[in-house]
């Protein structure tokens, strides 16, 4: 791996820049200007992406599902190239046994033709930055999300890197507007900008099944609902519905499960977290404790 310098900004963030070589990660600039992760990848040309979390420094939760899903979607945008698993998978816990942090966010971008930066030609970048969890404030007592009618995904099971510029500036992830919200022609939800949602109406989960994003983090969930007395069912969940549900949730690789208490102007149930919610939080956590390597 090079270890040229980093840049003052990837000194003083935390942020850094790797292109993916047949002989491994090879450490690039990171601009000044960059804030975070995405930032980091504004260089890169358009491509498919995924992002996770590490554990425990270098582990994570599911990674061959990260991989599956970014095949899937090269394989659904038509491209021919395949993707070389075993060394982007030795880059990305190399890099993050080389992260001076406790714990990383990584997206790694895949694209469909090598580009060169900073002269280096690549397909595949990888940018890192800082892990920072949910405010346990917004944890302990919910989010409000917002709508987003201007938004859709036109292929929703390719994770593509063009969706992110044109979801700015979502997610806020301030407490009173965390996320935005997409329906689809029906005004039924299907899922958040950068996370998938979820409804508890007594002992079932309510979650659009079809024409959203494959999450990881959802799929944890479906797993483990089971064991704390939930049901999963595929509904895209109509707009007027939602002041009949209990609870809410939004998940995702990043923020694990984030409980819901204000859907745009409508109260969830009583406007606090519900205990559903909170055992679903635990029982992913736990789960990635266990399986995370």
């Amino acid at each position: 791996m090079n270890t040229s310098p980093s840049t003052p900004a990837a000194k003083s963030t935390g942020l850094e820049l790797h292109a993916l070589t047949s002989a491994g990660a090879r450490r690039l600039d990171v601009a000044a200007t960059a804030g975070n992760m995405h930032d980091v990848m504004d260089v890169v040309p358009f491509g498919i992406y995924s992002a996770l979390r590490t554990f425990g420094h270098d582990r994570f939760l599911w990674l061959d599902a990260h991989l599956d899903r970014t095949e899937q979607s090269m394989a659904l945008a038509g491209w021919t190239t395949k993707l070389d698993r075993e060394l982007l998978r030795a880059a990305l816990v190399s890099i993050a046994r080389g992260y001076p942090l406790a714990e990383a966010m990584i997206r790694f971008d895949v694209l469909r033709e090598p580009a060169t930066i900073q002269g280096v030609e690549a397909r595949v970048f990888i940018a890192v930055s800082p892990f920072v969890p949910v405010p346990a404030s917004f944890a302990e007592a919910g989010v409000r999300v917002v709508l987003a009618r201007h938004l859709r995904r036109e292929a929703p099971l390719v994770k593509t890197t063009e969706f992110v510029h044109r979801r700015r500036p979502f997610p806020r992830s301030t407490q009173e507007e965390y996320e935005g919200v997409m329906l689809d022609d029906g005004d039924r939800i299907l899922e958040c900008t950068s996370a998938n949602i979820g409804f508890v109406q007594g002992s079932r989960v309510i979650a659009a099944g079809d024409g959203v994003l494959e999450g990881i983090t959802a799929k944890v969930l479906r797993r483990v609902a089971p064991g704390v007395g939930l049901t999963w069912v595929d509904r895209r969940l109509p707009l007027a519905e939602v002041g009949s549900v209990d609870e809410a949730f939004l998940s995702s690789s990043s923020r694990g499960v984030v409980p819901i208490v204000r859907f745009a102007d409508t109260t969830i149930g009583d406007g606090k977290v519900g205990a559903r919610t909170r055992a679903l939080r635990e029982a992913y956590y736990a789960f990635a404790e266990k399986e995370a390597r």
